[in-house]
């Protein structure tokens, strides 16, 4: 899709102000453009079903708190409460009243050839789009991924850090052109790890299994909260690492992302899983309820902004 036809929100926070999106512009030269020193982040904002002059931001505390953590790899000191105030005010300045995505970034903002984070200016910048599913709600089909999640030794995976996500990128390309909706990487030690950029989880004999930190995944806040959400449906939560041949026997797989919400996994290589995933359907409808602000026990996960 071409830059002209994405529904981009109509202001951006860009160099410390908020400006029109069409005027927040990098110079070609940026360091975080040529080397990946930059670290992103990504939430949705959803229109209140009880109030249209409100927006709900989910878990916005969490996102700014990973992203600053994610900014210290780079050598850059972005406290979470100014990324949080932020965010806050570019929803109200947008005004937006339809499903829309979030992305702040921090990035290397300077001139520089060198590769490195020491003596190089810093900054930080927002911008959003219209946003509806990402993935197919009804379910996807995946394969597994020739390319292997990279290792925390070399890259500091619980950051969202651009670099990496050359890997998923090739993933993701390599199963849409042999015809499958999404990738589903391995680690180096051949255990599954997660898809393109999202976390995976597994339902085998009535328990929810996912992979757990030390597999090399990123520490996702949908993750965490489904699995939150699933200890207090009484559903029995087990973090482990995860073979590739159980995705094939397993009685549901689903993954979990801010962009994908949680989309069901109806096929991966040439196994077909079966149709009914209650347990997939029954933490899906749970979250969406609690995104759309209406699970009295999870209010405090939400931030409603007022557009007025």
């Amino acid at each position: 899709m071409s830059s002209n036809k994405i529904p981009f929100l109509p202001y951006a926070y860009f160099e410390s102000k908020f400006v029109p999106f069409d005027d927040a512009k990098l110079s070609v030269a940026t360091h975080a453009l040529h080397y990946g020193t930059a670290a992103f982040g990504g939430l949705r904002g959803t229109p209140d079903p009880e109030n249209s002059d409100r927006v709900l931001l989910f878990r916005l505390d969490r996102h700014s708190k990973r992203l600053s953590q994610s900014a210290k790899y780079l050598n850059f000191d972005l406290p979470a409460d100014k990324i949080y105030q932020i965010i806050l005010d570019f929803v109200k300045i947008n005004k937006c009243r339809v499903p829309f995505y979030i992305r702040p970034l921090a990035y290397s903002s300077g001139l520089g050839i060198a590769p490195r984070l020491h003596n190089i200016e810093k900054d930080f910048l927002v911008y959003g789009l219209q946003m509806g599913d990402y993935l197919d709600e009804n379910g996807v089909k995946c394969r597994i991924s020739s390319w292997y999640r990279q290792e925390d030794r070399s890259l500091p995976l619980r950051g969202k850090i651009s670099a990496a996500y050359i890997t998923s990128a090739l993933a993701k390309t390599e199963a849409v052109e042999s015809g499958f909706d999404e990738a589903i990487l391995m680690n180096t030690q051949g255990k599954i790890c997660e898809a393109t950029g999202m976390n995976i989880f597994v339902v085998r004999n009535g328990q929810l299994i996912t992979p757990g930190f030390d597999q090399d995944i990123l520490e996702g806040i949908t993750r965490d909260s489904i699995l939150t959400v699933a200890r207090d449906l009484g559903i029995p939560v087990v973090e482990r690492p995860v073979d590739k041949t159980e995705l094939f026997v397993a009685d549901e797989v689903f993954l979990s992302g801010t962009a994908a919400k949680i989309t069901p996994v109806k096929q991966i290589e040439t196994f077909v899983l079966p149709q009914e995933k209650p347990i997939t359907q029954k933490l899906k409808e749970k979250l969406t309820a609690i995104v759309n602000n209406q699970v009295p026990e999870y209010r405090d996960w939400i931030t409603a902004v007022p557009l007025e």
